[in-house]
């Protein structure tokens, strides 16, 4: 078969909705991936080394927030969906995403291990004639460097035996607006026919793809979005500590500053960084850079400021603890929501991790409440979420506020809680006149 032949009867199976899919990771980007998929029509096929994940999922549960359940069981009881922790399901696929972790270690150093291990167990049994495509965040060259080669040295041909492309997920966790179906995708094929390829999968739950021209570009567009995010983040974050010495409120600067309807875009302070992507795609691309001697000032810079935060809302629950006679050392300090953002259960990266283990280490005795996170690792040990109740605000010496969450009773904290380090400006939205600056709150002194 030719390899127009091969790719012609691949299109027409995706434009059809009749190819079966693998997807490979079934976390925070490819449960909701596979799902998409399924209701597109395909049959997908989730492949994931825990076991936990794969059994929930054939039994109708879902682990995301993003994903009801009743979409899960649905799908599992058409049989659209299924889960598994065994590449050999992979065999008879037409097509196969990899959506798996790429963490950084101790040193900023990426590891790639699940890329590896998901590409090189593909390339065993994917037949000739389908699809890889790579959504991981990475650095620019992970694609040839390793899916490329998993398959070359299996003798297939990229571009002829196997179709190979880059398609970085741009999910949003929480977002009610943005979804994997209305944000614009970009797409990339190693060759002209893996791109048609790719754009024939995702043009079947996307709206709007923008294919690029090489999957360079792909992957390191996916970086720069996080990098522009990351580096912001940290400038309004370095504000904030500036405003604070001035005792101004910015969050009324930057309001202020918003009127401006050009050369201006908001960002705002918080307790620092969180989620997979923006604490950590930052640093693949300083990694990879430092191979071509390239210095990437900017972003080792605001991965620093970013860092600094939770030792500074600690610092400030200090400041106010003092000012009440009060020692942070056996201190009574309460966290109002531990996700990393607001409205999610998201804890990777959380900057409630950190937070609550600079507070452990001064001695403060720590509770949390979040009606999202039933419980939260520190540390190898194990806190559980409370009640949020007025009795439980009221036996508090301090509260922070770290996630937003909608499902709080803000206006019971503002009444019962006696101290606030409020990191997200929440009770300033609440009661503006209460406020008295962007990260410190006092409601009233024992």
């Amino acid at each position: 078969m030719s390899k127009g032949a091969a790719k012609d009867q691949l299109v027409e199976k995706l434009n059809e909705r009749t190819a079966t899919i693998a997807v490979v990771g079934l976390g925070y980007v490819g449960l909701p991936l596979a799902c998409a998929l399924a209701e597109a029509g395909h049959r997908v096929i989730g492949i994931d080394s825990a076991l936990d994940k794969v059994e929930g999922v054939n039994a109708g549960h879902s682990h995301i927030d993003d994903v009801p359940s009743a979409q899960v069981r649905r799908l599992v009881g058409d049989r659209n969906l299924g889960a598994t922790t065994e590449y050999e399901a992979a065999r008879k696929c037409d097509a196969a995403i990899i959506a798996v972790p790429t963490p950084i270690d101790e040193y900023r150093v990426p590891d790639l291990t699940f890329v590896r291990s998901a590409a090189e167990s593909l390339s065993q049994v994917m037949p000739k004639g389908s699809l890889v495509v790579l959504e991981s965040t990475t650095y620019p060259g992970t694609t040839e460097e390793v899916v490329v080669t998993a398959f070359r040295e299996r003798g297939y041909m990229p571009g002829v035996d196997i179709f190979i492309g880059y398609s970085p997920e741009r999910l949003d966790p929480g977002n009610a607006k943005w979804d994997i179906h209305n944000t614009p995708k970009v797409v990339c094929g190693l060759t002209k026919n893996c791109l048609e390829t790719v754009i024939a999968l995702y043009s079947t739950i996307v709206e709007k793809l923008v294919p690029v021209s090489n999957i360079r570009t792909a992957e390191i567009t996916k970086l720069f979005e996080n990098i522009f995010r990351g580096v912001n983040i940290a400038l309004v974050n370095e504000f904030q500590v500036i405003c604070d010495a001035f005792d101004i409120d910015v969050w009324e600067v930057i309001q202020a500053c918003s009127t401006k309807p050009y050369g201006f875009t908001a960002f705002y302070p918080g307790p620092g960084l969180g989620g997979h992507c923006v604490p950590v795609d930052p640093f693949y691309l300083a990694w990879k850079a430092r191979e071509k001697n390239v210095n990437t000032e900017f972003i080792e810079l605001s991965g620093r400021v970013n860092a600094s935060m939770p030792a500074y809302v600690v610092g400030n629950a200090a400041k106010l603890l003092n000012a009440n006679r009060k020692s942070l050392n056996g201190a009574r300090i309460g966290l109002l929501g531990v996700a990393y953002k607001k409205n999610s259960s998201d804890v990777r990266e959380s900057p409630a991790i950190k937070i609550v283990e600079l507070l452990l280490e001064e001695g403060a005795i720590v509770s949390y409440y979040d009606p999202h996170v039933r419980s939260l690792n520190v540390g190898g040990q194990t806190l559980r979420s409370v009640g949020g109740g007025r009795d439980f605000l009221s036996s508090l010496d301090c509260a922070i506020v770290v996630a937003d969450h909608d499902s709080i009773d803000w206006t019971l904290v503002l009444e019962f809680a006696p101290i606030v380090v409020d990191t997200r400006n929440v009770l300033g939205r609440l009661n503006p006149a209460a406020a008295r600056s962007s990260n410190r709150v006092e409601r009233r002194a024992e």
